[in-house]
């Protein structure tokens, strides 16, 4: 993947009501496994509402590259046809995963779990970012890493286990790429694969499983953890997989139709996942006026309609064991945070110190820029809302998608316009992210 050497700015400025009925696209993490669960069954898998940004894209290739037939139907529809478990081929060429930490380590979990050897790179924002805690496990199983770059990080080699070993690991902290690593790669092994998490992360994969034909057994651990138990060796059967509406990405309209006055949005087919919607629950302990309807679900995973409209928001407390169900979120929490009145803590933040940035200084940085009030303590972040957000300032993306689109939603609402250095990242996740905005009346220019 390349993205253009020449920076995009762009800036937003507040404009009148917001106002339309949109669909955001698919749920990057869905997308991400339904094609490599869909490369590692047998037969074919029919995948619509696909996220067709870069981030999947490059997964698509890499299980292409890996041995399966990954083909594009029609708009956000694909099929795979897979490889059956442990039946990856070596590719010719490293696989890029771009941006996308996701993709990157997903595969890197089903690749462990086949006698293969493969080589793992990415832009410049992935090489930086740390796998030594996916490969720990990994290499308790048998696999091992044959080079990388210093720190154990990418461009890196695998060679993947000739005999997995099942385990049981107890993730280090709450992580859904570090669990879902473990049991794509417990596929290949005999006997049942363990993950114990302290806190419980997003269960896509578990379900998604599930759905393929795997046998995942999942029990309470402590007050707040899992414990999830794979059995080893299924013979996964292709399956069609229709990927709800990312709640991350619906976060931004969202978000901006709750701070922009006078605002009437309606989203359709939001994925409702419990370990997912942490934003939504913030937000209307904030006073956000959503309204949920039309209910329905698909391969396990709840979906609805969000009506959201304009609302006087204050500020409140988020406790720590919220931030596995929005990790991806509290940026542009953040913003809403900066509209809302009276003072908004985010605790337990640690996490976004390891994504495409530091997202926690990242964002601080943001808000500052802007004229909003904000401090950082340990893993800590708290807002000073005070009903607006004087604006003006210039936003340092850092190569990270959801830095500019937070940036350009506190814009819509702000004193005066707010500008980003860079939007070319935003494809990464949300392609038609501008556009949609504009259509529901945002002001970017």
């Amino acid at each position: 993947m390349s993205h253009s050497n020449q920076p995009t700015p762009l800036e937003s400025r507040a404009t009148g009501p917001l106002s339309g009925r949109v669909r955001v696209p698919g749920d990057k993490s869905i997308s991400h496994r339904a094609l490599i669960l869909g490369a590692l069954a047998v037969g074919e898998t029919r995948i619509s509402g696909l996220l067709e940004g870069e981030d999947v894209l490059n997964t698509a290739k890499a299980m292409a590259a890996l041995g399966a037939k990954v083909e594009r139907t029609g708009e956000g529809t694909w099929s795979v046809r897979g490889v059956g478990v442990g039946g990856f081929k070596a590719p010719d060429a490293p696989l890029d995963f771009g941006n996308s930490g996701t993709g990157c380590r997903l595969a890197m979990g089903a690749v462990a779990g086949c006698p293969v050897a493969a080589t793992f790179d990415g832009d410049a924002s992935l090489r930086k970012r740390p796998m030594r805690r996916i490969l720990d496990p990994l290499e308790l199983m048998g696999t091992r890493v044959t080079s990388s770059a210093e720190g154990g990080r990418l461009p890196m080699t695998l060679q993947g286990a000739r005999d997995p070993i099942p385990v049981t690991y107890r993730t280090p902290v709450a992580s859904a790429q570090i669990k879902s690593a473990v049991l794509l790669a417990g596929l290949s092994a005999p006997g049942v694969t363990t993950v114990i998490e302290q806190e419980a992360s997003r269960d896509h994969t578990e379900l998604m499983l599930t759905h393929f034909g795997a046998q995942v057994v999942t029990t309470k651990e402590g007050a707040h953890g899992r414990r999830i138990a794979l059995t080893g060796q299924p013979e996964l059967r292709g399956a069609d997989v229709v990927v709800p509406a990312d709640p991350s990405s619906a976060a931004f309209p969202i978000v901006a139709a709750l701070i922009v006055p006078e605002s009437d949005v309606t989203l359709t087919d939001i994925m409702t996942n419990p370990l997912r919607t942490g934003l939504f629950t913030t937000l209307r302990e904030m006073g956000a006026s959503i309204e949920e309807s039309h209910q329905r679900g698909d391969a396990g995973e709840p979906m609805a309609q969000f009506r959201v409209r304009a609302s006087q928001l204050r500020g409140v407390t988020v406790p720590p064991e919220r931030a596995p169900s929005m990790i991806d979120e509290y940026l542009v929490l953040a913003v809403a945070a900066a509209y809302a009145e009276g003072v908004t803590t985010m605790r337990g933040l640690q996490e976004l110190r390891v994504k495409e940035s530091d997202r926690l200084e990242a964002t601080a940085d943001m808000l500052r820029v802007n004229g909003v009030e904000v401090e950082i303590s340990g893993d800590d972040m708290i807002v000073v809302g005070k009903g607006h957000v004087p604006g003006g300032g210039l936003v340092a993306t850092h190569m990270d998608h959801r830095i500019a689109m937070s940036a350009l939603v506190m814009g819509a609402a702000s004193d005066a316009p707010v500008k980003i250095d860079d939007t070319g990242f935003i494809a990464t996740s949300f392609p038609d992210f501008i556009p949609m905005m504009r259509g529901l009346g945002a002001d970017f220019s």
